[in-house]
Parts: structure tokens; C-alpha cells; sequence
């Protein structure tokens, strides 16, 4: 690691095609083979990332997929591979362990948002440990900047995307949490983002899939979308990610990532925002789809984007912008200035001050990861956001009396879950007292829908805004399901996890007996807190972390 240190030579010694790679952040799986592989469409082999890395010279690489063990081992492998020190990024708005199995998986900045309001000062607290807890734990697996905080106002109850993953449904709420988060993860050298510029939140579509229209008057923008982020810069965050979208105030023809008007003449200009301006990802359908692989870098990089982040093909696009500046279409100089701002986020990094000499052993750092401290935060926050109604504790006669139960989980997708496995309390624990397990997802024909469940049942529901996907197919099945249950008298109780959207909505059709608990989590601590409160269990003592 203290090779990097002398890694960043001056702007002007690079090649126009080094230079011009320098913009891009591409993605890659997190695991350490090919075989592993994920979504190979997305995800370049070992070899052609090592080109790209290695002979290219790209900017940096944003990881999904993997063990927080794969990723320490596959961040040190990409910075050996790298001409210069790279940026290595993750999407971790809920901690590191959201996407790399073994670290922390916080619960979704949502809950966070729930318990600010009934005590503000306590949400800060917690908002700011969770900041600093997932620094810490992306620095131990070599992740150097941190996609977060989502500082979106999620005023949309039908918000596909966003939903919990903002921190308020109110601009004043979402701005102190996330600047809250953002003052834990600054304790530690990492870049922070806030994202989606001017404001992903009143969306009812998807940009993933196709291009969302916001016509909000300015007046609107300015009291409820922007503060956050106003407030974001003024606390000095080191990037700002732009939204796919269009809003028609500012500009009606292209969307906010390649928009100048937004871009240079809003967040540049009229913000004072002088750190990186990066893109999301520009294989995202809002963007590609519309504008061509090659083509929404170069009217990106126009607009004023420093970070041109997952483009379809690397390759090609850093030809093509290559062939931009060749063209006079795109000047030197506009190369430079981003450059400039890379290099000044790369020295953050990379310098003798936050570089250490020599580097801790990957053994050493496991106990930075999934810590006691970190483990505490994470229960607490689930059961001081949690949600109960009806006649609880649930009475379940003991297995030995011969009655069993149903328990049906009804999720979007069973065989692409992080949180769903044999050993999952959502199936663990009921299945302790006597209940047989079931599950549905929306590729279950409708055929077998009405045939599965007989006798009295527990029904667990996994719903929340998910990219691609939303919330809105799964919530019909699981809609279906309760109505069923309910006109026949099988209903015993219901656990839901995610959307408090979705509680909202099924809170009107349960009648007052039915014990119901809500959680804002999905993941394992999320399951066995909720299933705790609804049996009437005692908590398990939070074990430690054996490297700790």
C-alpha cells in the first residue's frame, strides 16, 4: 500500500486515453472467480478487468457480490493490478454487510427515520454510529468510498426505488440523519456521496427501467428536494451522484445526468459544489436506452460529470470519448478539470497521513468487522423502530401436542436472497414451535397459490423498493394471500419486513385480534428480533465477534 503513495504523477504525464480512463468507475463482482460470477452482462471476467485495470488505467472499480473476506482479498488484488491508486466503491447505504456477507448489515435508513420521530437526538446518535461503523468496516476490506448517504426526501409512498433506503419522508428529518451519517463516516479516509441529485424521492417509476418526470415548480424543488443536499455540501461531502431524471423545471429535454442546466448551471454554479459530480450508472435504462452506450459518457462529461460510472462497455466509451477530444468535440482542458478533482480526492486517500506503513495483516482487520458495538447498534435500532399491534404473544401450543402450523413467506424472488437461507429465523425459529414451512414468490404459478395453505398461518411477508424490481408485483401476491387467509379464518398472524408502506396498507384490512409485527430490516437480526417479540421470547445475548 505505501507504493500508492507515490502513484499519483502530474495530470500532465498522462496520455489522453489515461487521462480520459481515469473517468470511469466500472463495476465488477465482488468474488474472487469467474465461475462466481453473478450478472455477467455487468460483470467482465478476471482477465478483461485486468486489462481494464491494469492496461486502460480506469479510474476505479464498484464492487457487488462476494464475502467481506473475497472483498479484502479482491481489493488488494485490483490496487496491485492499478497504473495508478484506485477508487473502489460499493453501494453500502445500510452498511457494508448489506452486500458483503460477514460484515454489519444495518437496518435500512428508514427505521433510523422512525425512531428521529419520537427522539431526534437518539436518531442523530445512531445515524452518525452507523456512519462511522460502515467507514470503518470499508476500510478494512479495502473499500475506499463509501456510495452513501441517500439524502432523497421519500415523500412517495409509491417511490419503486428509493423507499427505506431514504431517511425521511420530510426534508428537515432526511437532512439531519444523513448529515448525521455523514459526520461518523468523515472520522475515518473515506469519500462519502450523497445521492440522487436534485432528488430521486416523488418518483413512481424506476429509473433502472425506464426515465421518471418530476414537474415540480422551483418553488417545490427548492423547499423540499434540494435542502438536503444543500446541506450535504455545506458539511462538506466529497461527491454528489446525479439522479436519471427529468425535471422539466430546469430542463425539459435532457435528463439530470446529462443536463449542464442541472449539472454545471445548478450544482456547480448556484450550489458552489466543488467536489466530484459523479454519474449513477449509466447502464441503467433511464440512460441507456435512450441515449446509446457510447454516447451518454461523452453528453455526461458535457454536463459537468467528473465520474462516468458503469458504462455498458468500458471500452468502447473511453474510445469514444478518446475520439471526442480527438474530434474538438470535448477540450483537453474539460479532461483536466475532472481529472483535477479525481487527483484531489485521490490524495485524500492515498496520503502518507491516511496510509498505513506497514499495512495491517487481512487477519488483524477481521476485528474491525461485525463488532460487538456495531452488532448492539444494529438491535437496536430494529427493536426501537419496530411496529406491534394486536394480541400479542402469540399463543403457539409446544410440538409435542401433536397441532402444527403453516408459516408461508411470501417474497419477490426466492433463489436471488441475501437474507433467505435454511438457516434464516424467519424458518428456523418458527419451525422450533411446530410450524411446517412454505414459500411464495412472484414466478409461483397462480395455479398452486390456492392449494398450499390448509390449517392456521403464520404469514411473513418480505417487501421493500428494490431496483428492477419494486415492491409493487410481490405486494399483490402477498395482498392476495392475506385476503385469502383472512376469508377463510387461517389467519394467525402476520411479520412484515421492509415497506412500512406496505404495513400501512395492510394494517386497514386485519381486524384487532390479529397480532401483527413489523420490521424495517430483512436481514437475519431483523427476523429473530421480530419473531422474538411475537412469540413472547427472551433475547438471545448478542455473542461476540471471535477476532474481536
Amino acid at each position: 500500500m505505501s507504493d500508492l503513495i507515490q502513484a499519483l504523477p502530474d495530470i500532465e504525464t498522462l496520455s489522453l486515453e489515461e487521462q480520459v480512463a481515469q473517468l470511469f468507475v466500472v463495476r465488477a463482482s465482488g468474488h474472487l472467480f469467474d465461475h462466481q460470477i453473478e450478472y455477467p452482462d455487468w460483470e467482465p471476467p478476471a482477465a478483461q478487468l485486468q486489462k481494464l485495470v491494469q492496461e486502460k488505467g480506469v479510474g476505479g472499480v464498484i464492487l457487488v457480490g462476494g464475502s467481506a473476506g473475497d472483498l479484502m482479498l479482491r481489493s488488494q488484488q485490483l490496487q496491485s493490478w492499478a497504473k495508478y491508486p484506485l477508487l473502489i466503491a460499493a453501494d453500502i447505504e445500510e452498511g457494508v454487510g448489506q452486500r458483503f456477507a460477514g460484515a454489519t448489515w444495518f437496518p435500512p435508513p428508514m427505521a433510523i427515520a422512525k425512531i428521529a420521530a419520537v427522539e431526534p437526538s437518539k436518531a442523530q446518535g445512531y445515524a452518525t454510529a452507523m456512519g462511522a461503523y460502515t467507514a470503518q468496516e470499508a476500510l478494512a476490506i479495502g473499500i475506499n468510498w463509501v456510495l452513501a448517504p441517500v439524502v432523497d426526501v421519500n415523500n412517495n409512498p409509491e417511490n419503486p426505488v428509493i423507499n427505506v433506503r431514504s431517511f425521511g419522508e420530510n426534508s428537515e428529518t432526511a437532512s439531519e440523519l444523513a448529515l448525521a451519517f455523514m459526520r461518523g463516516a468523515q472520522k475515518y479516509p473515506v469519500l462519502t456521496c450523497a445521492k440522487h441529485f436534485p432528488g430521486h424521492g416523488d418518483t413512481s417509476v424506476d429509473s433502472h427501467i425506464e426515465l421518471p418526470v418530476l414537474r415540480h415548480s422551483p418553488e417545490r424543488l427548492e423547499t423540499v428536494e434540494l435542502p438536503p443536499f444543500q446541506r450535504a455540501i455545506a458539511a462538506g461531502v466529497d461527491a454528489v451522484m446525479s439522479a436519471h431524471l427529468c425535471i422539466e423545471a430546469w430542463d425539459s429535454e435532457y435528463p439530470a445526468t446529462l443536463s449542464s442546466k442541472i449539472l454545471t448551471g445548478q450544482l456547480r454554479q448556484r450550489f458552489g459544489f466543488e467536489g466530484l459530480i459523479v454519474t449513477d450508472a449509466l447502464v441503467m435504462g433511464a440512460i441507456a436506452k435512450r441515449y446509446g452506450p457510447n454516447e451518454a459518457p461523452i453528453l455526461a462529461l458535457e454536463a459537468g460529470a467528473d465520474i462516468l460510472l458503469m458504462p455498458v462497455d468500458p471500452a468502447e466509451a473511453i474510445t469514444a470519448l478518446c475520439d471526442a477530444v480527438k474530434s474538438g468535440r470535448i477540450s483537453r482542458d474539460r479532461i483536466r478539470q475532472s481529472l483535477t478533482r479525481i487527483w484531489k480526492a485521490k490524495q485524500k486517500l492515498f496520503s502518507p497521513s491516511t496510509v498505513v506503513n506497514p499495512p495491517i495483516s487481512p487477519t488483524a482487520q477481521l476485528i474491525n468487522l461485525s463488532t460487538p458495538g456495531a452488532i448492539n447498534c444494529v438491535e437496536n435500532i430494529l427493536r426501537e423502530s419496530q411496529q406491534i399491534g394486536g394480541s400479542l404473544p402469540l399463543s403457539v401450543p409446544p410440538p409435542e401436542s401433536g397441532e402444527y402450523w403453516n408459516n408461508l413467506l411470501v417474497t419477490d424472488s426466492l433463489v436471488n436472497s441475501a437474507f433467505l437461507n435454511k438457516q434464516a429465523p424467519a424458518i428456523v425459529m418458527p419451525k422450533s414451535k411446530g410450524y411446517q414451512f412454505q414459500a411464495v414468490d412472484c414466478s409461483t404459478p397462480c395455479r398452486d397459490l390456492k392449494a398450499m395453505a390448509t390449517g392456521k398461518t403464520l404469514l411473513q411477508v418480505f417487501i421493500r423498493g428494490n431496483p428492477f424490481g419494486g415492491p409493487a408485483q410481490v405486494t399483490r401476491l402477498a395482498r392476495e394471500w392475506l385476503t385469502q387467509l383472512l376469508e377463510t379464518g387461517q389467519l394467525q398472524a402476520v411479520v412484515i419486513y421492509g415497506s412500512p408502506y406496505v404495513l400501512d396498507e395492510f394494517k386497514a384490512l386485519l381486524p384487532p385480534s390479529i397480532p401483527f409485527v413489523f420490521s424495517y430490516g430483512q436481514m437475519r437480526a431483523a427476523q429473530a428480533i421480530a419473531l422474538q417479540t411475537l412469540f413472547g421470547l427472551t433475547p438471545t445475548p448478542t455473542q461476540p465477534n471471535p477476532f474481536y
